[in-house]
């Protein structure tokens, strides 16, 4: 294995989107993280996966991380899933395979509108704690975590910690800041903002509008989904209820879940290793079939 490695795609407005290659040589497998992320929250998982002999690609989606701004302010899902598509052709056309994807939150959904309405693309498909039918409340608090500090920022990384151990009560606060220094970017006058872009959640074109009507679309598509999906649920997830889970995999012919205990919205990092044995469990069995 080698890695990591910076690589670069191109989104579907020309936007560059950074990423980074951990090579194992084999099945490519494509990282997208949620909304308010970065590809570093898979650095973890994509190093566990690339030991395993397959290649994996991370990813900061537009407005996200080391990747553009758009200035056109198009963060709607039709703009992530536009994105997403863009990457995956590139991906297939790079390694001469189409890519599974594991998508947490808005990557997840990201990667499901576009096999739904651009595909097919994709080999497989992790959900990581995401699924067109969401709890509301849910939403509005992780929406509500993001938007609270978005403009002033925050003063120091200990001060974004603090916020972090607030708005995550069940998960232990690091001994280091490093990790959050990626997580981050520091302005001239010292303080410390997300690392997104604001117009995510506050442009005309941001990633609420219409995202009622393409649930309904993607539920209304699970039927007739063909490829592998496994959901990896959080026991405490705030946006996806057990009996949603089931619904979910009643409605997708080749769906099936797991439940990761300990773990909330954010599982990948709340139970890493459990997480990671989940993914990489799918993942091979895909590789054996």
């Amino acid at each position: 294995m080698t890695g990591p490695h910076a690589i670069d795609f191109i989104g579907a407005e020309g936007n560059r989107l950074r990423g980074d290659l951990w090579d194992g040589r084999g099945h490519p497998v494509l990282f997208f993280h949620g909304g308010g992320q970065t590809r570093r929250a898979w650095d973890k998982t994509a190093k566990r996966v690339a030991a395993a002999g397959m290649r994996a690609v991370t990813v900061d989606q537009r407005g996200h991380g080391e990747s553009d701004w758009v200035g056109s302010g198009n963060y709607t899902f039709q703009h992530f899933a536009e994105d997403a598509a863009a990457v995956v052709r590139q991906m297939a056309e790079r390694f001469h395979a189409a890519p599974s994807v594991v998508g947490a939150s808005l990557g997840g959904l990201s990667a499901l509108a576009a096999e739904v309405r651009l595909g097919p693309l994709l080999d497989s498909l992790v959900l990581v704690d995401v699924i067109p039918r969401m709890d509301p409340d849910g939403i509005a608090k992780i929406q509500g975590f993001m938007g609270e500090r978005r403009d002033e920022g925050f003063a120091s990384l200990e001060e974004a910690a603090d916020a972090i151990a607030r708005y995550l009560p069940h998960r232990q606060k690091p001994t280091s800041l490093d990790g959050l220094k990626k997580n981050l970017r520091r302005t001239a006058d010292g303080r410390y903002f997300w690392h997104w872009d604001p117009g995510f959640m506050t442009s005309e074109q941001n990633i609420n509008r219409n995202a009622r009507e393409l649930m309904a679309e993607l539920t209304a598509a699970l039927p007739k989904l063909t490829l592998p999906v496994l959901l990896v649920r959080g026991m405490q997830s705030e946006l996806v209820q057990e009996g949603y889970a089931q619904e979910f995999v009643s409605l997708a012919p080749t769906a099936s879940y797991v439940d990761v205990g300990g773990a909330g919205h954010m599982v990948a990092g709340d139970k890493n290793d459990i997480f990671s044995h989940a993914v990489l469990e799918f993942l091979t069995d895909r590789e054996a079939a």
